[in-house]
């Protein structure tokens, strides 16, 4: 339901959307309806459009950034998108299809647990500058994408279920 409130997020559609459509997504029951978050999406879409016509496109800005440095991509998209910071940030790269880690609390615990000095909910530049070291040498070294080895670390350490339990979870028995 949220893509679909959103009008799949296609920023050309969302930024010729009248006032009411934006209002109107506030008693919308498919989405969390926090008026902040709806004009965040908003003012995103105003920004994608103004990175696309800077770059020739938004996926090619994207593309330009060098795959090693997520974090600094990060920051950027924190300074100029609207509610890019942090978690939002990561999936937001991770769902338009680039390589990115996303800093799980089983993804920090499994980094602790292989000696990474780090806080439990790392979010200083500090901590996020040796995530990004680590996850890149050991991109480096297995040439697996980062999302893998994020994805590989967080289903590595805490509560894990059996396929036969999350099937009874979901209904599909």
């Amino acid at each position: 339901g949220f893509e679909e409130a959103f009008l799949r997020f296609e920023p050309k559609r969302l930024l010729f959307q009248p006032d009411d459509f934006w209002h109107d997504l506030t008693a919308d029951q498919r989405i969390v309806r926090n008026p902040q978050k709806i004009r965040s999406v908003r003012d995103n879409a105003a920004f994608v459009a103004r990175v696309s016509k800077e770059y020739g496109g938004f996926g090619k800005f994207l593309a330009e950034w060098p795959d090693d440095d997520q974090v600094g991509l990060m920051a950027w998209l924190g300074k100029h998108g609207s509610r890019l910071g942090g978690n939002t940030g990561q999936y937001f790269l991770r769902w338009l299809g680039w390589d990115a880690f996303v800093i799980s609390g089983d993804m920090a615990a499994a980094l602790r647990d292989a000696g990474l000095d780090i806080a439990e909910s790392p979010t200083s530049k500090k901590d996020l500058d040796k995530i990004q070291r680590q996850i890149n040498q050991w991109a480096a070294e297995t040439h697996l994408p980062r999302r893998h080895i994020s994805r590989i670390l967080a289903m590595s350490i805490g509560e894990n279920h059996s396929p036969q339990a999350l099937r009874e979870y979901m209904g599909d028995d």
